[in-house]
């Protein structure tokens, strides 16, 4: 879908929705906006319930003044003029309370960025606005002036978050991932020490490995188009069960014994559609399209194991506590946990740049979940809804870990227990 093609009205309730349905914020709270060509501002209305939000119930300042709807704008309206008047190259403003960021904003600590590459590409450095009344002409001048320094993301003490872009898509994307840091970095901190990345280990995820050489499919088979629907009715449920984000998150899988299909780079994961996955056939990629900076771990994966046929990678904030922190992903937890995922090596961070085929090695049908640190949680299966539901459990499995720490030390599944599971199903 080509969000940035629909009418600011449909595109503010779009992501109304998908800030408040995903826990960002509540019936009351928030506030979006968009500035269009003509120095029209669109704003969400004050007083109307988020969670219902109609196109009809959006707002317009018109250039001149004028304002047009059934209701007042947001009483947020001023910051909103305030920061279009310092930064006129921005064309959008999202502001809302996550309650992951509002901890952070009452902690007056500053979300880091660098635990993943993906949240620091997308965010940037974030900016810091000191506490001034909700509404008021000193908050708008705050929180302007600190987006006029150059941020694109702005925490403000003891209130929210603030972000900007140059789409309403790109806003959503800043506030969004600066949730998932904030959420991850949470967890990780009752699992131990946190590990963040350098600049050099950053670098990596800017190279353009996945510029394939292209070639032009003669013709689209019923099972290609069959595996296209399937892959991209679980990457929509992974995206509502919030196991993947609007930025973050690879599916792919196997058509046929040269070709797999799979997610493509730079694209939102909710408003993806069946055109939208890249083929990769023989090493080439679909024509136009480019694939996700992941694809040769992906064909590596898919060329020593010819019984996987399906390749998720995927940053869920609970397993993510564990590749940020280093921590030991025990899963010998329930025997559901223990069955799926059987037990999770952890892959040093880099190896997915330089050494796909060894991480392609480490993974197996006997071995199907890699957590690589500070990226994702790899996972594999025989079909698309096998590797799904081994992610589901991975991401369960890990909050119930973290969980327990706050009521006491787990108890794993006894020894004797783990053998008769392995040969109960056949795990051995």
């Amino acid at each position: 879908m080509k969000f940035d093609l629909l009418h600011p009205r449909d595109q503010l309730v779009n992501i109304m929705n998908r800030i408040y349905h995903s826990g960002m914020t509540t019936l009351s709270g928030g506030n979006l906006s968009i500035k269009d060509e003509n120095g029209d501002i669109w704003i969400t209305p004050a007083a109307v319930d988020k969670g219902n939000l109609a196109p009809k119930d959006i707002m317009c300042v018109r250039a001149d003044g004028r304002i047009e709807g059934p209701h007042r704008p947001s009483s947020e309206y001023p910051f909103h003029v305030a920061i279009y008047q310092q930064r006129p190259d921005l064309r959008a403003i999202v502001h809302a309370h996550p309650p992951a960021l509002v901890s952070f904003s009452i902690a007056r600590e500053i979300p880091d960025t660098s635990i993943i590459p993906q949240a620091q590409r997308v965010c940037g450095p974030v900016g810091y606005a000191p506490y001034a009344l909700t509404g008021s002409e000193q908050l708008g001048t705050v929180i302007a002036n600190t987006f006029g320094e150059g941020y694109d993301v702005v925490l403000l003490e003891n209130h929210g978050i603030v972000t900007g872009g140059l789409s309403l898509l790109e806003a959503f994307q800043r506030l969004e991932t600066l949730d998932f840091c904030a959420r991850t970095l949470m967890q990780a901190k009752g699992l131990g020490d946190v590990h963040s990345l350098t600049p050099e280990q950053l670098a990596p995820f800017d190279a353009r490995n996945h510029e394939l050489p292209e070639f032009t499919p003669a013709a689209h088979s019923s099972r290609e188009r069959e595996v296209r629907q399937q892959l991209i009715d679980i990457i929509h449920r992974a995206y509502d069960r919030q196991l993947m984000i609007s930025t973050e998150g690879v599916a792919s899988a196997r058509v046929d014994e040269h070709s797999f299909l799979i997610t493509p780079t730079g694209q939102d994961r909710r408003n993806l559609e069946i055109e939208d996955l890249v083929l990769i056939r023989h090493g080439e990629r679909e024509r136009d399209k480019l694939p996700s900076r992941s694809v040769r771990l992906h064909q590596a994966i898919y060329a020593q194991h010819p019984e996987i046929n399906c390749v998720i990678l995927a940053q869920s904030p609970s397993v993510m506590a564990f590749a940020i922190s280093a921590s030991h992903f025990d899963t010998r937890t329930i025997p559901e946990s223990y069955i799926l995922l059987r037990s999770i090596p952890q892959i040093p961070h880099g190896a997915q740049y330089h050494s796909p085929e060894e991480i392609a090695t480490a993974v197996s049908q006997q071995t199907p979940v890699l957590i690589i640190e500070n990226d994702s949680c790899l996972v594999v299966g025989q079909n698309i809804l096998q590797t799904f539901d081994r992610l589901e459990v991975a991401e369960y499995s890990a909050r119930s870990l973290i969980n327990t720490a706050t009521i006491g030390p787990l108890v794993p599944i006894g020894q004797d227990d783990i053998v008769a599971l392995e040969k109960a199903f056949n795990l051995t």
